[in-house]
C-alpha cells in the first residue's frame, strides 16, 4: 500500500495567536492519526514560480489514513481554532510505492 502525503503551503498568516491555537490541537490530531512531520518551515530556496512561504508535509501509511484524520472530529475541532486565520494551499497526495 502507497503511502501519503499532507502538502500545506501558507500563502498568508493574518493570525499568529489563531494559528498557535491550531497547532495545539493539530499536531495531536496528526500524530493520533499516525501522521508524522517530515517538513516544517519556511522554504530554503524557490525555483520558477514558487515563493518563499511556509510548507508543512506530514507522511502517512495510506491515503484513508490522512484522509480519516483529516476529517476526524479532533482535527476538525483544531480548524475551528483556525478560523480565517490563514489563506492556504493543503493536498493529501498518494505516494508512488
Amino acid at each position: 500500500m502507497a503511502k501519503a502525503y499532507w502538502i500545506s503551503v501558507y500563502h498568508a498568516v493574518r493570525d499568529e495567536n489563531a494559528l498557535a491555537e491550531y497547532a495545539k490541537l493539530a499536531g495531536p490530531a496528526i500524530q493520533a492519526g499516525g501522521g508524522r512531520m517530515l517538513v516544517r518551515g519556511v522554504a530554503a530556496k524557490a525555483y520558477e514560480k514558487g515563493l518563499l512561504q511556509r510548507v508543512v508535509m506530514i507522511e502517512f501509511d495510506s491515503l484513508d489514513k490522512a484522509v480519516a484524520t483529516h476529517d476526524g472530529s479532533a482535527y476538525q475541532a483544531a480548524l475551528k481554532k483556525l478560523g480565517n486565520a490563514i489563506d492556504r494551499d493543503m493536498r493529501l497526495v498518494e505516494g508512488l510505492a
